[in-house]
């Protein structure tokens, strides 16, 4: 299973899983974060900071949070 992080930028994913401390894990969720949630790799920093899109929303992740989320590519549909 492919961790946020490892993703590529500009690639669309959908969420499996979400496997980091409990509060957070609500914290994320409410930002729209969750189980079956399509999001885009928008930017990756050196420092493993991750610039995510999420329901049209921009969203920065550590590197610590990004490897608790786990991804599958989100099949392209004639796009």
């Amino acid at each position: 299973m492919k961790k946020l992080n490892e993703g590529q930028k500009g690639a669309v994913y959908r969420v499996k899983s979400v496997m980091v401390d409990e509060r957070l894990t609500r914290r994320l969720e409410a930002l729209g974060v969750n189980e079956g949630t399509t999001v885009t790799l928008m930017n990756k920093k050196g420092s493993g900071t991750l610039i995510i899109k999420v329901r049209g929303t921009r969203l920065a992740l550590g590197r610590k949070i990004a490897e608790g989320i786990e991804i599958e590519e989100e099949p392209q549909n004639g796009r």
